[in-house]
């Protein structure tokens, strides 16, 4: 089927009213003010500047919201990206990251095009739940630096060195800092109790409230903490400009990992956000149209100095929750966001760190699946195995790494079990196998029938080749019963044709009877048919057994019986 570049915007204007225009732009303007302080808290952790969270926000959530497949999708910076991104600035630069970027960009919408939208949706549960995880563990150590305090210059990205830096540089910690961070941190998980106490502060959303809190009270008393305005010289109040990065065609080639990590990530988390939203409005979201969305976001949002973006699960959450029924409400989200940047950005100076820290780490704790360690005894040790492989792999070492092997550790035992659950099972033949001519003198069968179950692959051919046991006596006639076979790969019926041969060898015949669609397709496709012949594949096991006995007498004559 074609792919049709058909945004939902297009599908939600059709009988769009006032009415649902009001509760799309409430619902726009309480995600845009949640955003404010994420976009901010998020670029900082990833080692960007505020502005770069904002402005990627501002873009891309725009493309996203106008051009997606999914009525409430909110696109931005993330989490999930928080130690990809840092990576590879520590290792790249901010340049490189923004070709990284686009490079992303580019596979997304290459990906929607070719319609692989769908196919994010074989990455197994484990998988994913073991790279969360470990991305909500790497994203909590990196806050420890700003959440202390701590006087380190350059923070490493890879794990160990990280670790060591914060170690060895604990001394450092300071306690201003550590005293606002966890001020932050207790009125943060605390904001619902209040809210329900103080009905007012129920409107304004948790991230947002304590960031105002906290940004009047250190401009009152001006503490002795770093702020958006002591490291990265506040946030400017125009336009950013537009422009390419530079490129170097020395570390193209060394992007091309980190841009499909970047990809591979915002294409899982944008269509499972799709996912989840679609159950809370009833609605299909187009994965494909959506990937090109993303990929479209992510191409445009580093020419005006953003970086990576994908659908935010918990924005898409508050959208739906607060009225947002149509891309509308993340457009609107992006316009308030520019009028913030546009009005209030003298303010931003004021903003401590250590408070974005301590809402990046809020972030982090919520966004790990803990639950699903608890009970891990319930489930396989294969279940086990992937999940907890996954989950220190992106800890310690490349979340690329880490799906790549998940993926190839699912994709083994899967074969291992869908090589135990294909059966090759000896029929027993009843009273016809005690016909005369059925029988050896010794009373060995002449005439042997298997019923296969299951799927003849690549993985489970070696079930056929035992059929034939060169120590004992052959059987003159082999019946293959099909009818619990459900698939035939090409490995499978390369080996039905090794079987065949062997047969013809030794002057038996082989007989196919109750033949399923999808392997009666590929053994006509491929001429096998002809090589075991049209008259020996039979619709029933009886239609077999009496095809048998047209072989028996000649056989008999042959072998002198």
């Amino acid at each position: 089927m074609k792919f049709v570049f058909r945004p939902k915007l297009l599908d939600t204007l059709p009988g769009y009213n006032g009415a649902q225009f009001g509760r799309d732009a409430s619902a726009g303007l309480t995600v845009g003010v949640l955003a404010l302080p994420l976009a901010m808290a998020f670029a900082i952790a990833s080692g960007m500047s505020p502005t770069a969270g904002i402005w990627t926000a501002i873009v891309a959530g725009f493309l996203i919201s106008a051009l997606g497949g999914s009525r409430v999708q909110i696109g931005g910076p993330t989490g999930a990206f928080i130690p990809i991104i840092y990576g590879i600035v520590v290792e790249y630069g901010v340049q490189n990251l923004l070709v990284a970027t686009m490079l992303a960009g580019a596979m997304l919408v290459a990906m929607g095009l070719f319609r692989l939208g769908n196919l994010i949706r074989f990455i197994p549960k484990t998988v994913v739940i073991g790279f969360t995880n470990g991305i909500a563990v790497v994203i909590f150590l990196a806050q420890i630096k700003d959440f202390l305090g701590l006087r380190i210059d350059h923070l490493p990205g890879e794990f160990f060195g990280k670790v060591k830096a914060l170690v060895t540089h604990l001394d450092t910690i300071d306690l201003p800092t550590v005293g606002l961070s966890v001020a932050s941190l207790a009125v943060l998980l605390s904001w619902n109790r209040l809210a329900r106490r103080f009905k007012p502060l129920a409107r304004l959303p948790g991230p947002l409230g304590v960031l105002v809190i906290a940004t009047v009270v250190n401009a009152i008393l001006q503490l002795p903490v770093e702020t958006i305005g002591s490291r990265f010289n506040g946030i400017p109040q125009d336009l950013p400009a537009f422009a390419l990065p530079e490129l170097s065609l020395e570390t193209l080639g060394k992007l091309i990992s980190p841009a499909l990590t970047i990809a591979l990530l915002g294409a899982i988390e944008s269509l499972l956000s799709a996912r989840v939203a679609d159950a809370a409005i009833e609605d299909r979201h187009d994965p494909n149209q959506e990937l090109i969305a993303q990929g479209l976001a992510n191409l445009v949002a580093p020419l005006f100095g953003g970086f990576a973006a994908t659908g935010a699960i918990a924005r898409t959450a508050t959208n739906v929750r607060t009225g947002g029924r149509s891309p509308v409400a993340g457009i609107v989200h992006s316009l308030v966001l520019l009028a913030v940047v546009l009005v209030l950005a003298p303010f931003a100076k004021h903003i401590p760190l250590a408070t974005l820290s301590a809402i990046v780490v809020v972030v982090a704790v919520n966004m790990g699946e803990w639950h699903e360690f608890r009970g891990l005894g319930r489930f396989a040790a294969t279940y086990r195995t992937i999940l907890l492989t996954t989950f220190f792999v992106t800890v310690f070492f490349d979340l690329t790494l880490a799906v790549e092997l998940g993926m190839v550790m699912a994709s083994l035992f899967f074969i291992y079990r869908m090589s135990d659950l294909t059966r090759v099972e000896r029929m027993p033949l009843g009273e016809l196998s005690m016909l005369p001519d059925f029988l050896y003198p010794d009373g060995t069968p002449r005439v042997v029938a298997y019923s296969l179950y299951g799927t003849l692959f690549f993985g489970a051919i070696h079930k056929l080749e035992a059929l034939l046991d060169p120590a004992e006596r052959h059987p003159e006639v082999v019946i293959l019963d099909m009818h619990h076979l459900v698939n035939l790969d090409t490995t499978g019926l390369e080996g039905l044709e090794s079987l065949c041969r062997n047969l013809h060898k030794r002057g038996c015949a082989l007989i196919l009877c109750n033949l399923n669609a999808q392997p009666e397709s590929l053994i006509h496709r491929s001429g096998f048919e002809d090589e075991v012949g049209i008259n020996n594949i039979c619709g029933d096991i009886y239609s077999a057994l009496a095809r048998a006995r047209n072989f028996l007498p000649r056989l008999m004559d042959e072998d002198n019986i």
